[in-house]
């Protein structure tokens, strides 16, 4: 299931403003005067992962134009540092947007060197709206239960099924929501981070952030430059294409993505008797989901949610064999026990995947314009459809919402930024949800910035996931800010992680690195 990973945070709210309310357009600090900055209650709450993991509350303002007006509550997590001089806060994100931060700062803390994690408050938070934050958005819950219509609009009635689905959502969080929308929204979720920076009482933090979160770190430093310590990016949003654009440009991805799992199917045909051409796996595979759409596998997996639970496999091919082994029985057996088993793992959407999405579209209608006329998406999403089918109808009826959001939008930020110190950034070049020229682009626009690639690597969210030569550029930095330099665009190249192997090769297995890291970041962002 697209699940978040959260822990229970008990501990009592305090109240703390920021330290500079930025108007909503994000092009310079306001005048509004801040309410003072708080302390934080710690207690713990640890897990059995992560047992010295402690939890706080903090008030913010809903508008930080407003500091003194209506405050919500955000939901933080921390591993103290242990050393005897601290580096300070490092504030974790896993991305989304509507992705739950909570748990991520005990795996950061857990994965970095202990030398490394011991010299800083490794922090993770649930953004405004998410998780154990309050108020926490759900918009229509049960949104994507099964079976939903069939997403390729093939059929006037199939299009008009979508559209009511799609605008019905949004009309629903308008009813609900109408006093929060216009503050759930990538400028105001980076001046809560800085009033949580001012609550730690620090003048500087570090981030660390994963997908989206390299977007709302981007955006935090360019709002915040002189609090910026240390600014790690991995797998990294393209700020020229928000969001419209940059949502048409994983559908091509992605469905290179999807071809590569073909080809690793076929390379393992020993296994999942499938064949060896991988063109004609990729028709098996198309086949499956005509079926699926008129006789559902289990009564709950039809033509779109075979798309959703093959969709993470584009994110991280650790999901690879899973997959190929619920396509095989499928195909092979007329079994389709091992499909609806995946789908509830990896596709289905929980109580906390209705929250997340419902942030996901607050925070992506709002933040960007979007064609409001309908006649510009179909042409669009027909156009790339034509040369990337997998996932182009399904990636453009899951932002659909936005085409009816109930609030206006917003500029984009210009992250472009000339006054931080060296930022280290990350990217995969075969990364689907953030694909490569993205890094490259953010490259381009943090002067001075250093820019780590996985050749040849296709998942998305690349550090502290098994690769050493990544983790090695990271842990550098952490420690003294020392970040790699070639003189050339790329500073630093780190082969690939290799394939997966079947699971019948590999056997029974612990969960690894990379896997509970991408359960935690997550899909769709």
């Amino acid at each position: 299931m697209r699940k978040r990973a959260a822990v229970l945070c008990g501990a009592a709210v305090v109240v703390a403003g920021s330290v500079a309310a930025v108007p909503a357009d994000a092009s310079a600090p306001s005048s509004a005067q801040a309410a003072p900055a708080a302390e934080l209650t710690w207690q713990n709450c640890g897990t059995t992962n992560y047992p010295t993991l402690q939890c706080a509350s903090l008030q913010v303002p809903l508008d930080h134009q407003n500091p003194y007006g209506r405050q919500i509550t955000l939901a933080l997590s921390r591993v103290k540092h242990t050393a005897k001089k601290s580096q300070g806060p490092l504030l974790v994100n896993p991305g989304g947007p509507g992705g739950s931060g909570l748990t991520l700062a005990g795996f950061v803390a857990a994965s970095l060197p202990k030398a490394v994690a011991a010299r800083y408050d490794v922090i993770g938070f649930d953004p405004r709206g998410v998780g154990r934050s309050k108020p926490a958005l759900d918009c229509e819950p049960g949104h994507f239960n099964p079976v939903r219509p069939d997403t390729v609009p093939s059929t006037p009635a199939l299009e008009k099924a979508n559209l009511e689905r799609a605008g019905s959502f949004a009309a629903a969080c308008g009813r609900k929501y109408a006093g929060l929308l216009p503050y759930i929204n990538t400028v105001q979720a980076a001046q809560d981070m800085d009033a949580i920076r001012a609550a730690t009482g620090y003048r500087r933090t570090s981030y660390f952030g994963y997908s989206y979160g390299t977007y709302l770190g981007a955006v935090y430093a360019k709002l915040f430059p002189q609090r910026v310590k240390r600014l790690v990016l991995d797998s990294i949003v393209d700020p020229a294409g928000v969001w419209y654009d940059d949502n048409l440009g994983q559908d091509y991805a992605f469905n290179d993505r999807h071809r590569a799992l073909m080809s690793w199917i076929a390379q393992h045909d020993s296994t999942y008797k499938l064949g060896t051409d991988p063109e004609r796996i990729e028709a098996k595979w198309y086949a499956m989901r005509r079926a699926l759409a008129k006789k559902p596998a289990g009564g709950k997996v039809g033509a779109s949610e075979l798309e959703d639970t093959f969709i993470p496999g584009g994110y991280y091919d650790g999901y690879w064999p899973y997959l190929a082994e619920a396509f095989a029985a499928y195909v092979n057996d007329r079994n389709t026990d091992p499909l609806v088993e995946a789908y509830e793992r990896f596709g289905a959407v929980d109580a906390s995947g209705d929250n997340g999405y419902s942030i996901y579209t607050s925070v992506q209608c709002r933040d960007a314009s979007w064609p409001r006329g309908w006649d510009q998406w179909r042409k669009d999403n027909w156009r790339v459809y034509d040369r990337a089918p997998f996932m182009a109808w399904n990636n453009a009826w899951y932002n659909a919402p936005c085409a009816f959001w109930p609030t206006d939008s917003l500029r984009p930020v210009d992250v472009a930024n000339g006054k931080l110190p060296p930022v280290l950034l990350f990217q995969a070049t075969n990364d689907a949800a953030t694909p490569y020229l993205g890094g490259l682009t953010v490259h381009r626009l943090l002067a001075g910035s250093s820019f780590v690639v996985e050749q040849g690597g296709g998942n998305h969210g690349i550090t502290l996931s098994g690769n050493a030569c990544l983790d090695k550029y990271l842990a550098h930095y952490l420690s003294d800010g020392t970040v790699p330099r070639s003189g050339r665009e790329i500073d630093a190249v780190c082969p690939k992680l290799p394939d997966p192997e079947p699971l019948a090769a590999k056997g029974a297995s612990s969960p690894t690195r990379g896997s509970t890291l991408h359960g935690m970041v997550g899909f769709r962002g």
